[in-house]
């Protein structure tokens, strides 16, 4: 069976780098495997899933080139009726039920089956006895079995689960004698009858276990009786997730789900729900979740959070990809920077790894650096163009000087946000920063040699930077300054920051009038 897999987010607004890292991990998956990658709308939120939410996801999919089979994509409201469909069946089956109990209308809820012989991966594990408080009674019925445990400090908590929780259950009084045998009422309790069984002190049973393979974090199981049943329409008559999400993975033949580990415990019940469907239930795999430096869940309080943030702030769709694949899954070698030609023949969920992966602003950035440098050059000025349209200072520029800054500063734009920085470069007299001012200038002999260079500056025959390299070195040394110290007082004179390209290469793209009548404003306010 070919591969088919779903990236199936519910859009509320900006995309987070956790939901796009699954759709690019189910992309590549699909892509090495020759399948199918689909997309599915989850949009049964109203209120929050807005045409403007829509419209966000499908313009970070179309930026980020993960392009998705079968178009238009499947919006889940467009399912409703089927949803619906598959839960008056589970209610014909005996699979789910009706219930009133908020007094607000009648929900369904799905029935942990306790014929499980239709479920995969179902075991019994054993006896089992749980001790529970004599002062309130268990109550067995087709909902389940409800009782008190005991508290650490010997008062009632609130316990029960699913009646397929208890096979072959017994209820024992204090003296271990049997109050119910639950095989002597299976008809009755099927029928509706509940039992309430007083001065209970021992729940005595087979314990029956759920367990699946997870390709990401290998056997994942879970006791049927921490299983309670599950809303699956509401009272309103609205399906709920765990409905919606089965039905529409049967509709869309989804051969493997591949979502955040977030998941893993909805799992266990959605292979029950595919297996009463008469469905065969897919594969699954879970991310690992993306962390901060401390290890707790990454967010909008950690740093840019959104596909949108990145974007912005001049990040290139390549190198989101890239450094997300790489969030939680390896090559198996000690690739950092990946075409996606590269990523899709490597990619295997197998490699997926099984702890949290941590988000690391600074090695994107620097990845980042790598693929804007290796931009051919006419692309970086096009682009770099665009965002100077966007500054006061560089809407307009000069077309030559723009492009020698752009060959300058090319190799060392690790984001287009960087460009921000260059207005040193277009205004006529720069910004201090009044922390490098301070810095730079309060050693006497690098003012006295500061004072010296417009003259010879001046007089140089060729401007240019080895030239304009000679006359520093010179002035330096004449006033007892180590080879380059005179490099960062130079720079905040001149372009009003500590930071930036080569001072050298600086001064000769500014051109000799704009440098000297920088050097000398400069050296007139020390």
């Amino acid at each position: 069976m070919s591969v088919r897999v779903r990236f199936a987010p519910s859009p509320t607004g900006q995309v987070h780098i956790g939901n796009i890292r699954a759709a690019i991990f189910n992309w590549l998956f699909a892509r090495h495997e020759k399948g199918e990658f689909l997309l599915r709308i989850e949009d049964t939120d109203l209120e929050r899933s807005t045409p403007e939410a829509i419209a966000t996801l499908l313009e970070v999919m179309e930026w980020l080139k993960l392009d998705f089979d079968e178009k238009p994509p499947l919006y889940q409201t467009s399912q409703v009726a089927k949803h619906l469909e598959a839960a008056e069946r589970l209610v014909a089956q005996g699979d789910a039920y009706r219930d009133n109990k908020g007094g607000g209308g009648s929900a369904v809820l799905f029935k942990i089956p306790f014929d499980t012989s239709r479920v995969p991966g179902v075991a019994e594990v054993g006896q089992t006895e749980t001790v529970v408080h004599p002062e309130v009674p268990v109550k067995v019925s087709f909902k389940g079995v409800d009782f008190a445990g005991v508290s650490g400090k010997g008062k009632p908590a609130p316990g029960g689960a699913s009646l397929a929780g208890f096979l072959h259950l017994e209820v024992l009084d204090g003296d271990g004698n049997v109050l119910f045998k639950l095989d002597d009422h299976l008809d009755e309790i099927a029928d509706g009858q509940s039992f309430e069984l007083p001065n209970a002190a021992k729940l005595r049973f087979t314990r029956r276990t759920i367990t699946y393979h997870d390709i990401v974090k290998g056997d994942m199981t879970k006791p049927l009786d921490s299983m309670r049943d599950v809303v699956i329409v509401r009272s309103d008559g609205s399906p709920v997730f765990h409905l919606a999400n089965v039905v529409d993975d049967i509709t869309q033949r989804i051969t493997h789900i591949i979502r955040g580990d977030d998941h893993v415990e909805n799992t266990f019940r959605h292979i029950m729900l595919f297996s009463c469907l008469g469905a065969q239930p897919p594969k699954y795999g879970h991310l690992p979740m993306i962390v901060n430096a401390a290890g707790k869940p990454y967010s909008k309080r950690d740093g840019d959070a959104f596909v949108g943030d990145f974007k912005t702030k001049g990040f290139l769709p390549d190198a989101l990809v890239n450094y997300l694949s790489l969030l939680g899954w390896a090559p198996g070698d000690d690739r950092e920077k990946m075409t996606r030609e590269e990523l899709i023949e490597a990619f295997t969920l197998e490699r997926v790894q099984h702890g949290a992966a941590q988000m690391d602003i600074q090695k994107f950035t620097n990845l980042n650096g790598r693929y804007i440098a290796e931009m051919p050059e006419d692309d970086f000025f096009a682009t770099a163009k665009e965002w100077l349209e966007g500054f006061d200072w560089g809407r307009g520029a000069d077309a030559e000087l723009a492009a020698k800054v752009c060959r300058l500063m090319h190799s060392r734009t690790k984001v287009f946000a960087d460009i921000a920085q260059w207005s040193y470069f277009f205004n006529d007299i720069p910004e201090y920063d009044q922390k490098a001012w301070d810095k730079q200038f309060k050693d006497a002999n690098a003012v006295a040699a500061l004072k010296e260079l417009p003259e010879p500056l001046g007089k140089l025959e060729v401007f240019d930077a080895p030239s304009i390299e000679q006359v520093v070195a010179a002035a330096a040394e004449r006033n007892g300054l180590g080879h380059g110290k005179l490099n960062q007082p130079l720079r905040v004179a001149v372009t009003g920051t500590a930071i930036g390209a080569e001072i050298y290469e600086t001064l000769a793209i500014l051109g000799r009038e704009k440098s000297l009548r920088r050097l000398e404003y400069a050296i007139a306010k020390l």
